[in-house]
């Protein structure tokens, strides 16, 4: 069971009434029963608050929020604040501000996603070399902005899917492995005879298909995004899915993108229940023409995450990126569905100080 599932919990509630005999009879009367069931599920949803230059605000409670189902507004059960103290300051700094701090919530999870366009490269001029910028640029940010406790890990998709570097943060391990990323050399270590004997702490690798399965799993980018989304699904909290690349999908006849519900839904109802946030930063060249840039904007609105559309530097929206992510909110509720069900539930999260922004994804599988 990947750790999506333990954050949308269910317990099946029995409610029982017994009709008992009255003394006065001599007869025992035969015991009736009546049983309902009603499967409660527990929704836990992380959601990003900052100011509208981008400061992380703290300091809000449940009062501050609303959170809605089909338009009906639901009973926040809890509101905590998750933190990186090397950005937001000391514990006791935080609990000043009457703040509830995870002891465990100190690491932020970044998953580094290329997507080869090696194939697209005769068509947009300067692609390929916008795409090495991006790697010389990402190599610069690791360097200057992970912070001690960050772990990141490195993924291409080309014709296949390979981690290049599990989660580790060993700032040259990752530099080493965004080179190989931008250039297309995948990693070779979803074989079972490549992999290593342990792995410990978070890892993507482990919970990979292996082998000729994985092939078969991620045939191409949507399905790429899915079996990391599984993957990283064990890892407790909210990740960031940094994408670089063109988009996904394909366009009309007209020129313009529309999502295919095939694939485009499901890779969305995967990233958004194993809490993946993606941020797409596009690698084609300024001035090129873009016609799957839709398709970044709109996985970035559906998952929490943020699409940068211009910049020179790419260390611009990675510096943003990490800065919006030193904190976070978890808001739990209690959802109620009839036994049996499965599904996509929407859910709409806002603030009541217009003055905030607020970033969550827009809903939970639930059911089997």
């Amino acid at each position: 069971m990947n750790w999506s599932s333990r954050w949308l919990r269910v317990w099946p509630i029995v409610l029982a009434a017994f009709l008992l005999p009255s003394k006065g009879h001599s007869q025992q009367a035969p015991q009736e029963t009546f049983a309902d069931e009603l499967e409660v599920t527990e929704v836990l949803l992380d959601v990003l608050v900052t100011d509208k230059s981008g400061g992380v605000v703290i300091g809000l409670g449940a009062d501050d929020f609303l959170v809605e189902e089909e338009g009906e507004p639901v009973e926040l059960t809890s509101v905590t604040f998750y933190s990186s103290r090397e950005l937001l300051g000391s514990k006791r700094s935080l609990e000043e501000h009457g703040l509830s701090v995870d002891e465990t919530a100190e690491s932020r999870y970044f998953i580094l996603f290329f997507q080869q366009q090696r194939q697209a490269a005769a068509d947009v001029p300067g692609l390929l070399a916008r795409q090495m910028e991006a790697g010389r640029d990402v190599a610069d940010w690791l360097a200057e902005d992970l912070q001690v406790r960050d772990l990141a890990a490195v993924v291409v998709f080309d014709t296949r899917l390979a981690v290049v570097q599990d989660f580790t943060n060993n700032i040259e391990d990752l530099q080493q492995a965004v080179a190989a990323a931008v250039q297309g050399r995948g990693g070779k270590s979803h074989w079972p005879s490549r992999q290593p004997d342990v792995m410990e702490g978070p890892s993507l690798l482990r919970h990979l298909p292996v082998g000729r399965e994985l092939g078969k799993a991620a045939r191409d980018t949507y399905e790429a995004l899915q079996v990391v989304a599984k993957a990283a699904g064990e890892i407790r909290g909210r990740k960031m899915l940094v994408f670089f690349g063109r988009g996904v999908g394909e366009v009309s006849s007209f020129g313009v993108w529309e999502p295919d519900s095939r694939y485009y839904e499901p890779t969305v109802n995967a990233l958004n229940d194993n809490n993946i946030a993606v941020y797409p930063l596009s690698v084609m060249p300024q001035g090129s023409r873009h016609t799957l840039e839709q398709s970044l904007s709109a996985m970035a609105s559906e998952t929490g995450g943020t699409y940068h559309r211009q910049y020179t530097s790419f260390t611009t929206p990675l510096g943003n990126i990490s800065d919006e992510n030193g904190g976070y909110y978890l808001l739990s509720y209690q959802a109620r569905k009839e036994p049996g069900e499965s599904g996509y539930q929407r859910v709409k999260v806002k603030l009541r100080n217009p003055e905030l922004v607020v970033q969550a994804r827009h809903g939970y599988l639930y059911g089997d």
